[in-house]
Parts: structure tokens; sequence; C-alpha cells
């Protein structure tokens, strides 16, 4: 995501209106809008859909009553905010009705997949994780491309979160509850550059 500028451009319900109309006129952005910043989460390549593929049929397998959407999220705490995680684990009904930007209230865990873009430093490992906790959003998985690490991110205590666990890919990972569930990531070592 490039910022646009480090000062605070809008209000989240102007943020939502702006991401609508821009969905109806530019392809293959995703709009985001953290700490009051606005910025453009770029297009996944090819490896980091491969990853989310992963990822979901993981999550579906271990809990079959849950789903790893595609879904925006209205962030609280610290000037609010919207993101769109690149997997937001709840259950399968937890957004119907919601509209694009759903309140974080059943979410167990998002995942984040970090893109080899300039901005994916500030964005995956200072904003998200800072803004996830805000919500208190119970887990924060990041799949990090750059450093060949998985990092589990749990506890939130409004501010931050407590607990960081860093693992190589090729390690198995467990995802501490409310999610259970372990991940063999061996596979990613084939979806890096």
């Amino acid at each position: 995501m490039t910022a646009i500028s480090d000062r605070p451009l809008m209000l989240p319900e102007e943020f939502e209106e702006f991401a609508r109309a821009l969905a109806r006129t530019v392809e293959g952005i995703r709009p985001e809008f953290i700490n009051g910043k606005l910025g453009i989460k770029p297009v996944p390549d090819g490896d980091h859909g491969r990853i989310v593929q992963w990822l979901v049929r993981i999550c579906i397998q271990a809990r079959p009553e849950l789903y790893l959407h595609d879904q925006g999220l209205k962030l609280q705490g610290y000037r609010g905010g919207n993101a769109r995680p690149d997997g937001t684990l709840a259950d399968a009904d937890a957004f119907v009705g919601q509209g694009d930007w759903a309140v974080t209230d059943e979410v167990l865990m998002v995942a984040e997949v970090t893109s080899f873009d300039s901005d994916t430093n500030q964005r995956d490992r200072i904003d998200k994780p800072r803004a996830y906790a805000e919500s208190r959003i119970p887990l924060y998985l990041l799949i990090d491309r750059d450093s060949a690490e998985v990092k589990v991110y749990s506890a939130p205590d409004g501010v931050r979160y407590e607990t960081v666990q860093i693992l190589p890919f090729g390690k198995t990972v467990h995802l501490p509850e409310p999610v259970g569930i372990s991940l063999d990531t061996e596979p990613l070592k084939d979806w890096v550059r």
C-alpha cells in the first residue's frame, strides 16, 4: 500500500463512500484507510494468491464451521479505519447483511501475506498489527515472504499484541485459541521469490 499522505484525509465514513466509487471505476486496486492514512494495496501476485488458497483449505479442513473470508473490516481504536485483510477467519455467516465494511466482533483471526511493494513494512508489520490489536481481534497471522517466516500475534490488550511467535517456513505453527489450528508451513517455501 502506498501512503498518499501522512495527515488524516477523511473520516472512515467518507472513506467508505470513496472506496465504493473507486471500485466502480478502477480495477486492480484495494483501497484501505488505516490510522488516518489513505492507501492503496496492490493486487496480489500468483504466489500470494496460492498462499491464501493454501490457508483457506487448511482452515476449512480443520474448522468446517468457519470460513476465511475476503471481507473489509471497520477497525476500532486510534483514528479507526478500514482494512481489507487477505483473509478474515470467522463463522461462515458472520458478515451476512454487513456490506463492504464489517464490524470485527466475530472475527477470530486476520491473515496477511506480504507483498513486494515499498510500503509492506509499514503496512503489514507496523500499522496493521496495531490496528488489529486495537480492534481486539484475537489473532493476527502474518505470512512474511521477505523473511520466510510466519508470525503469529496473539493476546491483544487493546493497544498491542502481547505475544508474538515467529517461526521460519518449514516449521509447524500452532495457532492458539480461539482458532486452534496447526499449520505445516513446508509448502510456503515453494511460493516465495
